[in-house]
């Protein structure tokens, strides 16, 4: 099996980049098929605010994991030189589930990491913006200053700070319920180095099975 589409790296700032390889998981159609019928969802939690808030997606562990997918989480291994240690899945059921702008700071350590992810199926936007425009709400998207639009097979790589100083969506398409599922598998790696986050997640149990 073969990962052989280019990779282009986006270069958000100084120090946070994201890469993004068009059609990069081959057979990406039975992929979807396979994983969206075999994998066991559940319904996703957040720790917002001290507590657990429901997600409006769903949550899907790769156990055991796809054979494709697995060759995925391997090549990126070696291409990244990082160990991941596994992926889990995410399923955008229709138009009305989705994720608010946010950062990936659940993992503690954000100056240094990587999130790779893999699109199958619908294709739906994914926004990009600089924590500075968080407070930004005249601007359009939310403040939003790129849309990757991933389709089925496409991989995206958050690396440097993007963790730190940028935040990724998910936009809920209301105008549009209807449209295909989605799902994202995702790998995640944290150098453990630099400062620690200390947000109203900090307090959380430190989980990477429920992103």
């Amino acid at each position: 099996m073969g990962f052989d589409a280019p990779i282009e790296r986006l270069q958000l700032d100084d120090t946070a980049w994201v890469d993004v390889a068009r059609g990069w998981l081959p057979d990406h159609e039975t992929v979807f098929r396979e994983v969206l019928e075999q994998t066991r969802w559940e319904q996703g939690k957040n720790w917002r605010y001290e507590r657990w808030k429901e997600e409006p997606r769903l949550s899907g562990y790769g156990n055991p994991p796809h054979p494709a997918l697995h060759a995925a989480g391997l090549w990126l291994e070696r291409h990244y030189k990082v160990r991941f240690g596994g992926y889990v899945l995410a399923q955008y059921r229709n138009g009305l589930d989705g994720q608010g702008f946010h950062r990936d700071d659940d993992m503690k350590w954000t100056e240094n990491t990587l999130i790779a992810l893999v699109t199958l199926g619908a294709q739906r936007p994914w926004y990009l913006r600089p924590r500075s425009h968080r407070n930004r709400h005249e601007l359009p998207n939310r403040g939003a200053t790129h849309d990757l639009h991933p389709s089925g097979g496409d991989l995206m790589v958050m690396g440097g700070t993007c963790q730190r100083d940028w935040e990724h969506s998910v936009p809920q398409l209301r105008h549009q319920p209807h449209v295909g599922i989605r799902i994202s598998a995702q790998w995640r790696w944290t150098s453990r180095t630099g400062r620690q986050e200390r947000t109203a997640g900090y307090g959380a149990p430190l989980r990477f099975s429920r992103r």
